[in-house]
């Protein structure tokens, strides 16, 4: 599959968490969009609220749990995937590494926010590595998804100050509006053709 379609993509979300990147996309693509609408939402927690806004929504919202067994996870979540005829999965929060095979399956059509600039701060609790490191600014990237850990080629990246007296929640806020810009703008470039994974190397992207 290659974009730009002929037609209305169908969006996937995966979050673990509440939801606030759901809501952005859900926001810039609401049905009947001309290009993209979310159909389905995947999470690995019951409790998420993303699972509670998807079906206040009306859309088809789904747990999963992943525990210790990836391949149990990864082979409901292809099924949904199958059954809704998803074209593009967004990973939003969602707090789990899926296995190469996956990725491999949906190349160029999984995307990730992290809350950095990557290369920089990649996994775990990059805001509070960004205030710990002393820089002067960070902020969100979009990528795509490979088989690393926040190592796919970036699509979009917006910048953020870091201030002096930011602390990991202060500094998390301010990300994460810019990210509720940046995802929709990724998710754009993608579904236009404007923006695809360079199979030749597999680290940059064409524009």
């Amino acid at each position: 599959m290659s974009f730009p379609l002929e037609r209305p993509a169908r969006l996937a979300v995966f979050a673990s968490g509440r939801g606030s990147n759901l809501r952005s996309l859900r926001a810039a693509f609401p049905p009947g969009h001309p290009l993209a609408s979310v159909y389905l939402v995947v999470s690995n927690k019951a409790e998420a609220g993303a699972l509670s806004y998807a079906r206040e929504e009306g859309i088809l919202a789904h747990f999963v749990p992943f525990g210790e067994n990836r391949r149990g996870f990864e082979r409901t979540a292809a099924r949904l995937l199958e059954t809704e005829k998803i074209d593009l999965i967004c990973l939003a929060g969602f707090m789990r590494v899926l296995s190469p095979e996956l990725v491999d399956r949906y190349a160029g059509r999984i995307l990730n926010i992290h809350p950095s600039l990557l290369p920089r701060f990649p996994g775990l609790q990059p805001q509070q590595r960004a205030i710990d490191a002393g820089v002067g600014e960070t902020g969100c990237t979009v990528h795509f998804v490979d088989a690393g850990v926040d190592t796919g080629p970036v699509i979009v990246q917006r910048r953020v100050s870091v201030h002096p007296e930011d602390d990991a929640d202060t500094l998390s806020a301010r990300i994460l509006q810019a990210e509720h810009a940046a995802y929709p703008e990724a998710v754009r470039l993608v579904l236009k053709g404007k923006v695809v994974v360079d199979t030749s190397r597999s680290k940059e992207v064409k524009r």
